[in-house]
């Protein structure tokens, strides 16, 4: 095939491709033009629907507004005659206020004119009475001749006269009413204390028996040339009887504490079977050890059957001690827990604070446990005891008052001192020649105790007979001749006793050492 030949075909495909492109296009064209006319037909007729529509919303908004503002005028209207209407009402009700307080003013005015009227009217009387009242008087100075001031102060002086007269014949008979239904009351109240308080009496003796499970525990106690008693006498300040009594020794002594000790170590060596010096020295101080812890149990025995409670242990302890001391032959604790009971009863009686009075009447003789060692009066001691360990200023003052020494404060200070009295006055409580022999005894140990040199000192047989131990250091066996001497010279100046009375003056060396 020729090129033209080919040029051709291709020449006709182009021509005929330019054709079919030219002829799509026109058809597109149409098309399109036919699509647009639609849409703007369309948009016309969309356009005119929505201008009718709208001038139809628009009318009926009119009206709906037009509505509205109908009944909002309406509205107001209502309201406004409503408003119009309530103060015409309030309008009408101020006038008849108004009306009404104007009448009221009126009435006050009126009244006040009248009231004005009769104060005149009263004040005129008034001067008028006065004026009448001051003629009176002047006619009764005239009459009577004293002056207005004169006859006030007679007058006055008359009364006063007349009432004290009254008042003091009242007083007088109130009192003696009151001393009748006191002494009454105070004898029922002393005789109902005294009874539902009964308590045995014993009277202290200055000696103790100690049984002996044979008689030949005597040999045995008073040793080869009898170092055994002359020890146990020598430690303990008692004197030692041994005679014919079977089967017991007798143990003597002023002081019942030694008396005690002395006893207890003798019944511990009698127990122990082994008794030489030694021995007996240990037993000593187990004994004075056991009457320590005694003195505290009866201390807080006392405590207990009195309801005294929360007592410093310190007082405890000085309280247990009245067990061994006596006055006037009578147990000191035994007459404190008495005077504390008697005294309870009575503040029961009185309504007085029972428990203050309880503890006051238990602490009351707690000056006579140290008397024998401090100087002072048991009162005064016993009231620095108290202070000391911080009691109650009541009790104080009932411990310094209950023998007068002091002015009682409180009523149970004077309870105090009836209670003593009371228990003191018990027969058979005291003897007094026990007291004074007790005394007689303890002046004879202190003068002897007050030389220099003197260890310790005892009184036995009955005060016949003085033992003085001294410190071999300080006497020599020389001197030991001019102390026994010169102490027997002040005994018969300063003292007085019946009989005599040997000076026994011993100076002993001990030397002590221990194998290890």
């Amino acid at each position: 095939m020729e090129w033209y030949t080919i040029l051709a075909i291709v020449l006709g495909v182009l021509i005929g491709i330019a054709a079919g492109f030219a002829g799509g296009f026109l058809y597109r064209k149409k098309v399109a033009e036919r699509e647009i006319g639609s849409a703007e037909a369309e948009a016309t007729r969309l356009i005119n629907e929505a201008i009718r529509n709208g001038e139809n919303r628009k009318k009926e908004m009119l009206l709906e507004a037009k509505d509205e503002i109908h009944k909002s005028r309406t509205e107001n209207d209502r309201e406004v005659k409503e408003r119009r209407a309530e103060l015409t009402k309030q309008e009408r009700r101020l006038e008849q206020k108004e009306t009404t307080l104007d009448k009221k003013t009126e009435a006050f005015e009126r009244k006040e004119e009248e009231l004005n009227k009769r104060l005149t009217n009263a004040a005129q009387t008034q001067a008028e009475a006065e004026k009448i009242r001051q003629q009176q008087l002047e006619t009764l100075e005239q009459l009577s001749g004293l002056t207005q001031e004169q006859a006030k102060q007679y007058l006055l002086d008359s009364i006063e006269s007349d009432v004290r007269h009254d008042a003091a014949m009242k007083i007088k008979e109130i009192e003696q009413q009151l001393k009748d239904e006191a002494e009454e009351k105070g004898r029922e109240i002393i005789a109902t204390a005294i009874q539902r308080c009964a308590a045995d009496h014993a009277a202290e003796t200055t000696v103790s028996v100690v049984p002996l499970p044979n008689d030949e525990m005597k040999g045995r106690i008073i040793g080869r040339e009898g170092r055994n008693i002359r020890t146990l006498e020598t430690i303990t300040g008692v004197d030692l009887i041994i005679d014919d009594t079977p089967e017991a020794i007798t143990v003597s002594s002023f002081d019942p504490v030694r008396r005690e000790v002395a006893r207890l170590a003798l019944e511990k060596l009698i127990v122990d079977g082994r008794i030489h010096p030694t021995r007996i020295e240990d037993m000593v101080e187990k004994a004075r050890k056991e009457v320590d812890r005694t003195i505290r149990e009866e201390g807080e025995r006392a405590c207990y059957e009195t309801g005294v409670h929360n007592l410093n242990p310190e007082l405890i302890k000085i309280l247990g001690r009245q067990k061994y001391r006596t006055s006037y032959g009578q147990n000191v604790l035994n007459h404190s827990i008495e005077v504390a009971h008697i005294a309870g009863l009575m503040a029961a009686e009185l309504g007085v604070d029972v428990a203050m009075a309880k503890r006051a009447g238990l602490l009351h003789d707690l000056g006579k446990a140290i008397d024998h060692e401090v100087e002072g009066s048991h009162v005064q001691l016993g009231a620095d005891l108290a202070r000391k360990y911080k009691e109650n200023p009541v009790i104080v003052n009932a411990i310094e008052a209950h023998h007068g020494d002091v002015e009682p404060k409180t009523v149970i200070a004077v309870l105090i001192q009836a209670a003593d009295a009371i228990s003191a006055a018990r027969p058979g409580a005291r003897r007094e020649n026990v007291e004074n022999y007790i005394r007689r005894l303890q002046k004879l140990e202190e003068l002897t105790n007050s030389y220099p040199g003197v260890e310790k000192s005892y009184a036995i047989q009955a005060g016949r007979e003085v033992r003085i131990m001294v410190k071999p250091e300080v006497v020599s066996e020389d001197n030991m001749i001019l102390l026994a001497r010169d102490i027997a010279k002040k005994i018969e100046a300063e003292l007085e006793y019946p009989g005599q009375i040997k000076v026994n003056v011993i100076r002993e060396t001990k030397a002590v050492e221990f194998a290890k």
